[in-house]
C-alpha cells in the first residue's frame, strides 16, 4: 500500500489520483504509510461461510480506507489497529 502526498498542501490521499483531492495540485509524491490507524466504523458480514469484519479505518496520515480486520474478537470504534505486512488486499489487526 502506498499513499500519495501533496507537496503543495501537505495532505495525504488514498487511492492514487492524477491531482490532489484537497487543493488540485499535480505535485504529488508516493509515500509509504506508517501502517497504523484507528477504526472509524465496522460491520460483521455473515454472508460467507465464516463471518468477517469489514471496517473503515482512518490511517495515521489521514486518509480513510475500507478494509478487513482479522484476529480481533471484539472490534470497537476508535480501536487502534496496524497493517498486516505483505497482505493483499490490505488487512488490519490489533
Amino acid at each position: 500500500m502506498m499513499l500519495q502526498h501533496c507537496v503543495t498542501c501537505r495532505t495525504a490521499q488514498f487511492y492514487p489520483r492524477p491531482i490532489c483531492a484537497t487543493c488540485g495540485s499535480g505535485d504529488l509524491v508516493e509515500i509509504e504509510p506508517v501502517g497504523t490507524g484507528t477504526v472509524d466504523s465496522f460491520t460483521i458480514v455473515h454472508r460467507a461461510e465464516k463471518p468477517y469484519v469489514l471496517a473503515r479505518v482512518r490511517l495515521t496520515e489521514g486518509p480513510i480506507v475500507l478494509t478487513h480486520l482479522i484476529d480481533i474478537p471484539a472490534p470497537y470504534c476508535d480501536q487502534p489497529v496496524r497493517l498486516v505486512p505483505g497482505s493483499d488486499p490490505q488487512v488490519f489487526t490489533e
